[in-house]
């Protein structure tokens, strides 16, 4: 599956964004999705997951309360509302397809998106 991430960009603190992931090539509802994010010098780390029927959702101790994970199997897309916005939210964005099930380990994930970069100022 070919997944392709965007809506990310420069924000205030406190500011919101909405990450799309777009997937193709494969049946979209057979895959559990996840948001993971790198900043620089840190390694990748997990956000959120939602199963492949979006009955179950995960998220990070960092963005609880203030994220929101979602997807429409119809449209082949995931979705991360991110709001009050924080500077140590800054980081690339990345989504992530998952055939056996959701993880927060990145080695679960068969597939990868290209990455969307969320810079938020102080």
């Amino acid at each position: 599956v070919q997944l392709q991430a965007s809506g990310g960009g420069l924000v205030q603190a406190g500011g919101s964004l909405r990450l799309s992931c777009a997937a193709s090539g494969r049946t979209f509802s057979n895959y559990h999705m996840g948001w993971f994010r790198q900043a620089p010098g840190k390694e990748r780390e997990f956000v959120s997951l939602i199963s492949k029927s979006g009955a179950d959702i995960y998220y990070a101790a960092a963005v609880k309360g203030r994220f929101t994970i979602s997807r429409d199997n119809a449209k082949n897309t995931v979705y991360l509302q991110m709001n009050s916005l924080k500077p140590e939210d800054t980081a690339v964005y990345y989504c992530a397809a998952a055939l056996a099930g959701g993880s927060t380990r990145s080695n679960a994930y068969d597939y990868w998106g290209q990455g969307t970069q969320v810079t938020v100022s102080s």
